[in-house]
């Protein structure tokens, strides 16, 4: 194109990238502290008409995908109709990109002629969307090259006119095909940062240490003072804190006998390390540090939300239920609403009134009150050891001076005596609403638990932290490495957004389990070990 700069950079946008990241278009919301991977300076992004069409065809659709399609195309109107029409001419060899006031980016939007399939050498169908967007990158390296006042290209080579031409994409099928067309692809998307966990483990010096043990604080300057290389402390960060000789620890000293003593939370308003203190009251006594941790937020009132992730079995739901509970026989709250996120769109095609189609995802919280009434019942907990002694035989346990069923009356097993403890607890605390029906409540006076997060966009995920009410309370769990729901990954789902969203918050503590920390079964343990191990091979591998 004439008069063009040597080093201007196309960059052709594929509806997969303006679908996740919208804001690539010049003029939308700046708020997003994150690093693009490619870097669009100056550069000149071009949208082919079959992107809008396949926008189009996306916009009549009840899915996030749908949603994201009716705000990009009003956005590209907005966007279009704010600017000069141009001639057909300019339209047809993006002689007249959009420019902005607030950027240096310039935006077209390009018709492809029919005409120009007959001088390049890929001719896709009209339904075949990715040969279409192929089609336009294609044509912008032919509209690159020198032409004559009356149209007519001289001399063109195609493989000479592609260096300055990208197709963002993040479609693997569309990027093969492009390459083997002599395209250059790229990925589009943000650089985040390492995910936030909530705590830290760190080796202190013995006077550091000895003065958290002795006095109970750490002041944030004297933290400072002994470990400079550390990164700032952020509110309601949990500090485990180990010593490298482990011969200067106290004789006898064991942090899991003495409430892990040797973990602090980083107070805000007191700036300082200060040790736990609602860990001791807590209905179960955790097994390791993640789980202190959790006690500590959960049952700490000044905390409005909690957010847990990690692998399955390390407690995520059943802690929050055991406390729930135990909250309502208390008071504190006038009950439990479970919100289980990965149920939204099934709920009105199951049998059943709301309760019973709601059954099937509330399955885990009821495993988590069975588990816990096998745990503080003293009963239950010794008829279990006697059916594991002497099995079913009542007259058996008698004769060995065991009593048996109570006047031989109740024949039940204890899987059904917990059935009916169960739903007692249940109708009596607990109640579950589909997804649907909680982004238009208020949780006040109650504790709301929505569960399997990451199955939620951000859209969702903000409108559910909103639902919070007076003296209530919200605990978002789940585990990013199991996402169900189409178009989310690992960096645009509900429990990322919320825990950038609440990071640094005084009102929020986030927990974050690790691998080692996994209680459900060993197996489950090494599962989520290897699993972890496969994926940081991965991640070394790709980089």
């Amino acid at each position: 194109m004439v008069g063009k700069p040597e080093d201007q950079m196309y960059f052709v946008i594929d509806t997969n990238v303006l679908v996740d990241y919208p804001d690539i278009l010049p003029g939308g919301s700046d708020d997003s502290p994150e690093e693009p991977t490619v870097d669009l300076t100056g550069a000149h992004l071009i949208i082919p008409t079959a992107v809008i069409r396949e926008l189009s065809s996306f916009k009549g659709e009840k899915s996030e995908r749908g949603r994201a399609a009716r705000n990009v195309l009003r956005r590209l109107r907005r966007i279009v109709e704010s600017k000069k029409a141009q001639s057909i001419y300019s339209a047809y060899h993006l002689g007249e990109p959009m420019g902005f006031d607030d950027s240096d980016v310039k935006i077209s939007i390009l018709p492809v002629h029919k005409n120009f399939k007959n001088s390049l050498p890929f001719a896709p169908s009209e339904n075949d969307m990715d040969g279409q967007i192929i089609l336009a990158t294609l044509t912008v390296a032919f509209l690159n090259a020198e032409y004559t006042i009356d149209g007519t290209y001289n001399n063109f080579r195609l493989n000479d006119k592609m260096d300055n031409i990208v197709l963002l994409t993040n479609d693997n099928g569309l990027a093969i095909r492009a390459h083997m067309r002599g395209i250059t692809t790229m990925r589009y998307g943000y650089k985040y940062p390492d995910p936030y966990t909530g705590r830290r483990d760190i080796f202190v010096p013995s006077a550091l240490f000895y003065e958290f043990f002795n006095t109970g604080r750490i002041d944030r300057d004297l933290f400072e003072e002994f470990m400079p290389k550390e990164k700032p402390l952020v509110a309601n960060e949990f500090i485990i804190m180990a010593l490298e000789d482990e011969e200067a620890y106290p004789r006898d000293y064991n942090p899991a006998n003495d409430y892990y003593s040797n973990i602090g939370r980083y107070d805000a308003e007191e700036d300082a390390i200060v040790p736990l203190k609602y860990v001791s009251s807590f209905p179960v006594i955790p097994k390791n540090a993640g789980q202190a941790i959790y006690a500590e937020a959960l049952m700490n009132p000044k905390f409005s939300a909690v957010i847990c992730t990690g692998p399955a079995g390390s407690g995520k739901t059943f802690m929050p239920t055991v406390y729930g509970y135990n909250a309502c026989k208390r008071g504190e709250y006038i009950g439990v609403t479970v919100v289980p996120c990965e149920s939204q769109s099934k709920i009105g095609a199951l049998p059943g009134d709301l309760d019973d189609k709601m059954d099937p995802d509330v399955q885990p919280i009821k495993n988590a009150l069975r588990n816990y009434l096998l745990y503080s019942d003293s009963k239950l907990e010794k008829e279990l050891l006697t059916l594991k002694k002497f099995g079913t035989d009542s007259n058996k346990c008698k004769k060995n001076g065991e009593s048996g069923d109570e006047n031989g009356t109740d024949k039940r097993s204890i899987k059904a005596k917990l059935k009916d403890r169960v739903d007692l607890i249940w109708v009596n605390w607990f109640t579950s609403i589909p997804v649907e029906s909680a982004r238009g409540r208020d949780f006040a006076y109650e504790l709301a638990i929505y569960d399997e997060f990451q199955d939620q966009n951000a859209v969702q995920a903000d409108t559910l932290i909103k639902r919070i009410g007076t003296e209530g309370k919200i605990i978002i769990t789940g585990d990013v490495e199991q996402i169900h729901a189409p178009y989310l990954d690992q960096t645009n789902n509900g429990l990322v957004y919320a825990a950038r969203l609440l990071y640094d918050n005084p009102m929020v503590a986030q927990v974050c389990f690790t691998e080692e920390e996994v209680v459900r079964h060993p197996l489950v343990r090494m599962v989520a070990k290897r699993q972890k191990n496969r994926k940081n091979t991965a991640n070394l591998a790709s980089k």
